[in-house]
């Protein structure tokens, strides 16, 4: 099992689906759209420079082969750690979602019209966005990624493989939540950051 999961993590860098569409309550759409609207950030969410260095390092030197221009990383990994962060969803989470879903591909398109890093379908920008939101600008994807995933984790009461085939449009079969949760796991796992990073959103709130 370990050895098929790291053949399908390592060939096949991209395993996009598509959320499903789902009518949402007025509470819930409009929370999501407060959740867009928050100001922009250009900082982690880190409150120690220190730590927020040591994490930026050691993440810019893991992902350096999925992003090989530094700046370009460096703001990547900025703004999916604040926007996950924000949203109450673990940073490396993320990372393993996205690692699956586009390969790090920035202007990825899955078969089903799902778009970018986090692959998230257009209907969205419809139900809770507005039709100026860009699916492939770094911020906008991350912030609708990040605030889609922890919708579905809230959904199934904290289930991250129910979550995470919802996200993917394949809830109730194993191999999608498995291959995140094993890229999660094998590279991107960095147990401080997320206790980190909610200790400083909160002091914040």
């Amino acid at each position: 099992m370990g050895l098929l999961l790291a053949s399908l993590l390592l060939g096949q860098p991209a395993h996009a689906g598509g959320q499903r569409e789902e009518a949402l309550s007025d509470n819930v759409r409009a929370s999501l759209q407060r959740g867009l609207a928050d100001t922009a950030v250009t900082r982690t969410a880190f409150s120690n420079p220190a730590d927020e260095a040591a994490w930026l390092k050691e993440m810019s030197r893991r992902l350096a082969k999925s992003i090989p221009d530094e700046a370009a990383r460096l703001e990547f990994l900025t703004t999916l750690h604040w926007e996950a962060s924000r949203a109450g969803v673990d940073p490396q989470l993320m990372l393993g979602l996205i690692q699956v879903e586009s390969g790090f591909h920035k202007y990825a398109v899955s078969p089903v019209g799902a778009r970018g890093y986090t692959q998230v379908m257009p209907f969205w920008v419809k139900a809770i966005g507005n039709p100026d939101h860009n699916l492939f600008q770094l911020r906008t994807n991350l912030r609708y990624g990040a605030l889609i995933l922890r919708h579905y984790i809230d959904i199934e009461h904290g289930d991250y493989y129910r979550a995470l085939g919802r996200f993917n449009g394949s809830l109730g079969r194993p191999e999608y939540p498995t291959l995140v949760v094993a890229a999660w796991k094998r590279n991107w796992d960095y147990p401080s950051a997320t206790r980190s990073a909610n200790n400083s959103i909160a002091s914040r709130n």
